[in-house]
């Protein structure tokens, strides 16, 4: 149901039962799927694809060009899957030639203010409270829950089912299952609550925490912790994908509480 006072540009690709308050901008090679409501002020720029059953809060900007002196125009998107809430004022800008794509996932929340940058790819299930600000080409895998205000540098990479404290500053990769918190941002436990709550069985998460006592309350250095894991506990999806996050990591991953 188009507004009267919205503008859409008529090679628009709008499903039938889309709500479009009024003063809404949408521009031309934009794409949004049946059931989503766009709120007022809300500009939709180029590139933008939105997914079904989305609600975007007053004042966002969806599929503005990267704030990154390298873009020269080229084609990209900014996709928003299905089920998503995108709050007041957030931005997400589009991809530039580094990935083609600016992502985020399905049924996640985006709180008011937050900022997604070029290239970031947010997985499912994503929480990103009030403010928090992605640089370029930052990772967020699913079920991630971040505190309002958080800073993450450009490239880094956060792992499923991590907790981040509201306010910190991230400057390197976090591994799946963990909380981070304190200042230096470090390991601050296993994220046990949010694990439960997605059905991890007791026995799963006693496996987990007994990987990061060998990352981070042994002695050991990250690559002799990693051989000693592989060596002596048994492998399990877990403690697969832990091993395969922290050695594929090109920032290098946080450090144990100090």
């Amino acid at each position: 149901m188009k507004q009267p006072l919205a503008y859409v540009h008529p090679a628009a690709k709008i499903a039938s039962s889309v709500v479009i308050d009024p003063f809404v901008t949408i521009d031309q090679n934009v794409e949004i799927g049946e059931g989503t409501r766009i709120g007022s002020n809300v500009t939709i720029l180029e590139g933008t694809r939105i997914g079904r059953n989305c609600t975007i809060f007053p004042g966002a900007v969806i599929g503005a060009i990267p704030q990154d002196l390298k873009f020269h125009g080229e084609d990209t998107l900014a996709i928003i899957g299905d089920n998503t809430i995108i709050r007041e004022c957030v931005t997400i800008n589009r991809g530039t030639d580094a990935r083609g794509r600016t992502v985020v996932g399905s049924n996640s929340l985006l709180m008011a203010y937050c900022h997604v940058a070029h290239d970031c790819i947010v997985g499912d299930h994503v929480i990103m409270s009030n403010a928090t600000q992605l640089a370029g080409e930052v990772v967020v895998d699913n079920y991630a829950v971040i505190g309002g205000g958080t800073l993450i540098h450009q490239f880094c990479h956060i792992g499923p089912h991590v907790m981040i404290q509201g306010g910190a500053l991230v400057n390197k990769d976090i591994p799946p299952y963990i909380k981070a918190a304190r200042e230096p941002i470090s390991y601050a436990g296993i994220n046990s609550v949010g694990l439960r709550r997605r059905n991890f069985s007791n026995d799963v998460i006693r496996e987990i925490q007994e990987i990061y006592r060998y990352l981070y309350l042994s002695s050991l250095n990250i690559s002799d912790a990693l051989d000693r894991i592989e060596a002596e506990l048994p492998a399990t999806r877990e403690r697969d994908e832990i091993i395969q996050f922290v050695r594929n990591s090109k920032r290098g991953v946080i450090r144990g509480y100090m």
